[in-house]
């Protein structure tokens, strides 16, 4: 039977780098939820269908099929059949699966999508609702927070090394946004399952992290 761990929590908490980097410790497939949304936006643009157009949308989900794999250790993201990995992080991609993520048949189908990833595999699924909705039986969840103070300050940093400007209070106010529009929304909202371990990572460095989340999953083999 295969094992998921569902990692849940606010946005810059460092979920998709700490979820890499135990996936790869115990061998799991690391499934980017993100990059999952991304997918589809490419496929509604190739099919010339608009962001809101939301019939056409919902009508267009049934023929979408999007697999994981990895070459040469690097995630692949197929789409239909076709490795369209070069083509997620692009502008109009990121707009497009901006615009589509708030419809109910696009978060049904990556729903049943994921769920069919985490059947026949050894997941490490990260994401906003995760835990409560896409893996509730996961073998162990874990909700991953950090102050806004401390994410500010890693945003910070990141832009800065990017040479790019930065305001620190700008940052915090943008995080505090987000946080109260991921946890107000009427979909799947972000918020902690009954059943996840609360890790604050705002004093522990990546490894540390990575460490107490394998510690949780080993310990839920253990009940």
């Amino acid at each position: 039977m295969a094992h998921s761990i569902a990692i849940d929590g606010p946005a810059g908490a460092g979920k998709s780098t700490i979820a890499k980097k135990a996936a790869a410790k115990l061998g799991f497939t690391y499934v980017d939820t993100g990059a999952m949304f991304r997918a589809m936006a490419v496929y509604f643009i190739d099919n010339g269908i608009a962001p809101d157009d939301v019939q056409a949308i919902a009508k267009a989900c049934d023929g979408i099929t999007i697999e994981i794999e990895y070459i040469d250790g690097q995630q692949q993201i197929i789409l239909n059949g076709e490795n369209i990995t070069g083509r997620l992080r692009n502008e109009e991609t990121g707009n497009m699966a901006s615009s589509i993520a708030v419809y109910p048949a696009v978060r049904n189908k990556l729903l049943e999508l994921q769920r069919k990833i985490a059947f026949s595999k050894d997941v490490i699924m990260d994401g906003r609702d995760i835990g409560t909705c896409v893996l509730p039986d996961a073998t162990c969840k874990i909700y991953l927070t950090a102050s806004v103070a401390t994410r500010a300050a890693r945003r910070y940093r990141e832009l800065v090394e990017k040479n790019i400007p930065a305001d620190m209070e700008a940052i915090a106010k943008d995080i505090e946004d987000r946080d109260y529009r991921d946890m107000h929304r009427e979909t799947a909202p972000l918020k902690q399952a009954d059943d996840a371990v609360l890790i604050d990572s705002s004093d522990m460095d990546i490894e540390q992290v990575t460490d107490a989340i394998i510690a949780v999953y080993e310990a839920a083999l253990k009940r």
